[in-house]
């Protein structure tokens, strides 16, 4: 039976669909072997120049200047309460720090790529609020076009009521079952070929992406130094031959956490590794180096379980949030199963940890785990590595140096090598 998990990915792609934008699998739009998409230039996009908030707690406006109209679709959401605005894809030039403060009803927004070809705004409420109204005025006396939402005040009763059926709590239970995931269709000529590709398969998956910046400092963000060394790392494994190499995004896309977990089981992964960089907040301290995190039902210390709780509310921060455990998935966990993908996943740990501390500094406890959900594939050894923090000066200039990826991306493909290598061994062996 599939999930409300999976109903609601499907729920954002009808959203979006009403927007008039495409909606497509995530892994077929993301898995590196997919056919290459034809490149747009960035000046075909409509332009987002400027957006403000006015008004207070009652009511509240938001405006989006744009060089053309566009069409959108707005919608409400329930615990927590946001608004989620999705349009065509927006090349979003707006100045630094747009959408960090609020006012009024909204506390803050984002906005960014959730899809080749689309877009979302995402506006955190103060409290439960209806839009009121919302258009796009076209461009007159000298100003341009715009997006307008209008928002009002309302108890949660009104906004409950407000909420098209299949967003209301009380009502998700009854959303008929969604159709299964399965593997992308694909060109007859390409799957023979696949098919005769015996060779294993390693996931590689740069965390954050589209509207989900993940951690930034200094004008950096995650989603962009953890896609640059995901590449390198895809490219240093595919030099060698030895791997298929997939990635779960090679552009500034959103992949909800669910469909990263995905990509590894439908095409039977020999490994996957999640690629992230943490941040400190200011109140916590210091911290620097890389550490590597394996799946556990209990975190083995405070921050492990911070950090899991940040990761793990990805799919809330692009709108949607899907964070109940597919029950497929749930009932998995506790079998032999997902016990040896454990085992694995530890063994990989340790030599990944072996070998980058000979190249890059690593955390003064350089082995945790906690209830990553991305890690949470039963039968694909996985382990989310943190390559440094960005809120540590030290370990960011190092994200950011050439060099240093070079050397931290030679270490893991050599970890990667070491681990495949004695598996292939043992599973030949008892062949």
């Amino acid at each position: 039976m599939a999930s409300r998990a999976n109903q609601r990915v499907l729920l954002g792609c009808v959203l979006l669909s009403a927007a008039a934008l495409p909606c497509a699998d995530s892994s077929r739009l993301s898995a590196a072997e997919s056919q290459p998409q034809p490149a747009v230039a960035a000046a075909n996009y409509p332009i987002a120049s400027a957006a403000r908030l006015a008004g207070d707690g009652k009511q509240t406006r938001f405006i989006l200047d744009i060089d053309q109209t566009v069409t959108f679709r707005a919608v409400t959401l329930a615990d927590p309460y946001r608004v989620v605005v999705d349009v065509p894809q927006v090349n979003f030039q707006l100045p630094a720090g747009t959408g960090s403060g609020g006012r009024g009803l909204v506390k803050a927004f984002r906005y960014g790529l959730v899809m080749p070809g689309g877009s979302r705004i995402v506006f955190d409420l103060t409290g439960p609020a209806k839009i009121a109204n919302s258009y796009v005025l076209e461009a007159a006396n000298g100003q341009p076009a715009r997006l307008v939402l209008e928002l009002e005040e309302v108890d949660r009763a009104a906004f409950v009521q407000s909420l098209a059926p299949e967003n209301r709590p009380e009502l998700r239970p009854a959303i008929a079952d969604a159709p299964p995931a399965t593997v992308p269709a694909t060109a007859a000529p390409e799957t023979a070929q696949q098919k005769a590709d015996d060779r294993p398969i390693v996931v590689i998956d740069p965390g954050h992406g589209g509207i989900d910046n993940g951690t930034q400092s200094s004008g950096e963000s995650e989603k962009n130094l953890v896609l640059a060394f995901g590449l390198a790392l895809r490219d240093r494994l595919e030099k060698a031959g030895k791997y298929r190499v997939v990635m779960t995004r090679n552009d500034d896309t959103f992949i909800p956490l669910n469909d990263r977990v995905k990509v590894a089981r439908n095409i039977k992964a020999a490994l996957f590794v999640s690629i992230h960089a943490d941040a400190l907040p200011r109140t916590e301290g210091d911290a620097q180096g890389a550490t590597i995190y394996t799946l556990s039902d209990k975190a083995s210390d405070a921050e492990a379980q911070r950090l899991a709780d940040a990761e793990n509310r990805a799919d809330a921060i692009a709108g949607f949030n899907l964070a109940e455990e597919p029950t497929d998935v749930a009932d998995i966990l506790i079998d032999l199963t997902q016990r040896e993908t454990r085992t694995f996943s530890n063994r990989f740990a340790h030599l990944l940890m072996s070998e980058m501390k000979s190249t890059v500094r690593m955390h003064k406890h350089p082995l945790k785990s906690a209830g990553f959900r991305v890690l949470k594939a039963p039968d694909v050894p996985s382990v989310l590595v943190e390559i440094g923090y960005v809120s540590n000066k030290g370990d960011l200039g190092h994200l950011v140096s050439e060099g240093w990826r070079s050397r931290a991306v030679g270490s893991m493909a050599q970890a990667i090598d070491g681990f495949l290598a004695k598996r292939l061994a043992t599973a030949g062996s008892s062949n």
